[in-house]
């Protein structure tokens, strides 16, 4: 006598259930709003009252969603929107009204080859194979806007591979570059969400020059590290003659509110090349632990 298996389940999916609910008969009851699925009913979703379940919605979504697509590690660009590509730079050049903007056009052109930098270290991080298992490691994530974000997703889209764009709803539109894979292209209504979902899997960080959202993601994660929050991982921060004149970072140490060893947090960089090879060598001294997921993808 064989033993009986019992159901995986015995209750309808909430998938099935919200399937049926489209085709229940018109009435007052119906129709009113409250008869609605909590999780069908966007704008119960949508109140104030909803903020702690949206917070957890925009943490656990791409959670899940990067588990289930098998990456375990990230190489995340920071860096501004606003600088252009090479090929682009002349033009923006050209486009300027004044004294003023031309002499801000050019030096957004000066710093225009970071776009390339950004490009060929996307490109040198996206050779990393696999792990025996699938799972992949230094997968490139941006911002998913234009600029260094574009150059980063280029990168790696270039070398065969996904990419990841953490976009967020602007007052201005953002759209994701075309270079984000769509099925890892995710929208944040929360700063401090995507914020959380850029360092949850970094395993190295490089920084561009940049204004008020670049300042925003670097000092808050100099602060982790500092903080001992987060676990010391390479801070590749690119440019060296733009951060020395926008931040006096020896001033801080002279004030004496930071210590001379916190300047050790970041690495500074110009080249492409040179920036991956701190990086191997990095892991090669300090191995990463495994990391502990959620779940196995199905």
């Amino acid at each position: 006598m064989t033993e009986a298996v019992p159901p995986e389940r015995i209750f309808p999916t909430s998938k099935v259930d919200a399937q049926s609910a489209k085709h229940v008969p018109s009435s007052p009851q119906t129709e009113s709003d409250a008869y609605k699925l909590a999780f069908q009913d966007t704008d119960f979703l949508l109140r104030p009252d909803l903020r702690p379940v949206r917070f957890q919605l925009e943490l656990l979504k791409p959670e899940l969603l990067l588990d289930e697509a098998k990456i375990r590690s990230m190489l995340v660009f920071y860096g501004s929107a606003r600088i252009p590509a090479p090929d682009m730079a002349d033009a923006l050049v050209a486009a300027a009204t004044d004294d003023q903007q031309r002499a801000v056009a050019e030096r957004l052109k000066a710093k225009s080859r970071y776009y390339d930098v950004a490009y060929d270290l996307a490109r040198l991080a996206s050779r990393t194979p696999p792990d025996a298992d699938g799972w992949r490691n230094f997968v490139v994530c941006s911002g998913g806007g234009p600029a260094i974000m574009e150059a980063a997703n280029r990168g790696a889209v270039d070398e065969g591979r996904e990419t990841i764009g953490f976009n967020i709803v602007l007052p201005h539109e953002q759209l994701p570059n075309r270079y984000v894979t769509p099925e890892l292209s995710f929208q944040f209504h929360y700063f401090a969400l995507r914020k959380m979902h850029f360092l949850l899997r970094a395993r190295a960080v490089a920084v561009f020059p940049g204004g008020f959202g670049t300042f925003d993601e670097m000092f808050e994660l100099l602060t982790l590290i500092q903080t001992g929050k987060v676990r010391p991982l390479p801070i590749l921060l690119f440019g060296r003659e733009f951060w020395s004149k926008v931040v006096d970072f020896q001033a801080l140490v002279d004030e004496g509110v930071i210590a001379p060893h916190d300047l050790d947090i970041f690495h500074w960089c110009e080249d492409a090349g040179e920036a991956w090879d701190y990086v191997t060598r990095y892991y090669e001294e300090h191995p990463a632990p495994e990391r502990v997921r959620t779940g196995p993808p199905e």
